[in-house]
């Protein structure tokens, strides 16, 4: 096969290729090589590479599977580790000048799992500096630009796995996902972004283990390879308070007819700021997904209070996490962490408890409504993608934000719910950027889910309203030193 052919092979196909022994996992891998130094020039998806080692695990797959046996879900497959998981022996920045020499000596147990199942690291991928907000750019690595537009943001905090994945760099990414990780750069790249059930990847690095606000999960370029990852990524970890055994079996999965679903769409969930013009791409797909499926109506879905809810709970998270630097140094965090530890550092007891209060009726409401649908849909993000340049969203429709985040709230008001949600590519929007919809599974209803998802990807297929876009990589050819500008000093990499 030629290089080009070989990038643009789905997880799913590579995998049956090599067990098959039609596809050498040294020459995937050196096809995802040339097509990373032939574009990532352009928009700097990739913080660390580890190709020398990538290349040593590809002829140990090679020879694994021409001996025949058991091959893990992932053997021989390339994939990009999003630089906020640790990677033993491979740079992890967390996009922080804190870690511009971390080298950890040990995977975690989500990338420790999918090295077991055969994936082979080829590549860090950018973040914001500890995943603080929905553009990718830092002071160590530099801004990775939209794919479709470079000079725009590529969403965050996993902007730098969607934007590789959107390019062919790589066949599999990993993604986190608090407020929206995973699904918003997915969105904005034209990529499928999974939010798993908290606990169905485990996780032994929250530091505190019983919030199931941060996920991990999977990032592909269609819903059958993010099925495949989630598979490998998916298990028990007694070191996870949250993690459960489960018998989704994400790879197999369950034929569903798109004409016999049920649908509940909102534009907002009745608290979201939402961009006039993207309200109108999202009623013009709904308008067209009608089509395929056998119900799509509103459902009028109220979390008004949901925000202070997810300011509480997520700045607990920063002052766990940073309090210990912040008191040393308050200079030694970048602006959008310092100003998440310092909201949590004033709040109180009573705002806690106020808080989970006012979550948990939220939640039961919400679970009621949801119940009588196959899934709930909404746009992904508010706004069509801005540039990178900008540090976030200021103002929607004219009327000022009070914080940086709350642009994200489609995405973080799902999350507070810990239903499993993704992002669905779903053609263009009015600015031809990628757009995509927000797709909400029952509670814990990860595989059904899955199976909704990939039902609605074959019907959008073949409609040119719908269908996944994929960037002129043509296009891409030149590299944009103004990514790089704003790193202060050249990272070392190992």
């Amino acid at each position: 096969m030629a290089l080009d052919s070989l990038t643009t092979l789905s997880a799913v196909e590579a995998r049956r290729l090599i067990r098959a022994h039609e596809l050498s996992p040294v020459e995937l891998l050196d096809a995802c090589i040339a097509r990373m130094e032939a574009i990532d020039p352009a928009i700097n998806a990739l913080a660390a590479r580890c190709f020398e080692r990538a290349r040593i695990e590809a002829r140990r797959a090679e020879d694994m599977a021409m001996r025949g046996g058991e091959l893990g879900l992932l053997h021989g497959l390339p994939i990009g580790v999003k630089d906020l998981e640790e990677t033993a022996g491979v740079l992890t920045t967390y996009g922080s000048a804190l870690f511009r020499d971390n080298v950890p000596a040990h995977d975690n147990a989500m990338v420790a799992r999918i090295r077991s199942a055969g994936a082979i690291v080829t590549a860090k991928t950018n973040t914001p500096e500890m995943g603080a907000g929905a553009n990718t750019r830092n002071v160590v690595w530099g801004a990775t630009g939209n794919p479709f537009a470079p000079m725009l943001n590529a969403g965050g905090s996993s902007g730098g796995s969607a934007a590789a994945l959107a390019t062919d760099m790589l066949p599999l990414c990993t993604g986190s996902d608090t407020g929206g990780s995973l699904r918003i750069p997915a969105s904005l790249c034209g990529v499928v972004g999974f939010r798993p059930s908290p606990g169905l990847v485990p996780s032994d690095r929250r530091e505190l283990g019983w919030s199931p606000l941060t996920v991990s999960g999977p990032m592909a370029r269609n819903v059958a390879d993010v099925r495949l990852l989630l598979a490998a990524q998916a298990g028990y970890d007694a070191r996870d308070p949250l993690s459960y055994r489960d018998d989704i079996e994400p790879l197999r999965g369950h034929a569903l007819d798109a004409s016999t679903l049920r649908i509940g769409y909102t534009d907002d969930f009745g608290t979201c700021a939402l961009d006039h013009a993207t309200r109108a791409t999202f009623h013009a797909k709904v308008e067209a997904i009608r089509r395929h499926v056998k119900v799509c109506e509103p459902v009028d879905i109220d979390l008004n209070g949901i925000d202070r809810c997810f300011d509480v709970i997520r700045a607990q998270q920063f002052v766990a996490q940073f309090r210990e630097t912040y008191e040393r140094d308050p200079a030694l965090l970048g602006p959008n962490t310092r100003a998440n530890y310092e909201m949590g550092a004033s709040m109180s007891l009573a705002d806690a408890v106020s808080t989970h209060a006012t979550q948990t009726a939220l939640y039961r409401r919400f679970q009621e409504q949801a119940r009588h649908y196959d899934v709930i849909m909404s746009p992904v993000v508010c706004i069509t993608a801005f540039p990178w340049r900008q540090w976030h969203l200021d103002a929607i429709n004219g009327q000022p934000l009070d914080t940086y985040y709350r642009w994200l709230g489609l995405t973080y008001v799902m999350s507070m719910m810990t239903n499993p949600s993704m992002s669905l590519p779903c053609g263009v929007d009015h600015a031809a950027v990628p757009f995509g919809i927000q797709l909400v599974g029952a509670l814990r209803g990860d595989a059904r889910l899955l199976d909704i998802a990939e039902a609605l990807e074959t019907a959008f297929a073949s409609d040119d309203a719908l269908a996944r876009p994929t960037p002129a990589l043509h296009a891409l050819a030149e590299p944009s030193h103004e990514l790089k500008s704003i790193v202060t000093h050249p990272p070392s990499i190992a």
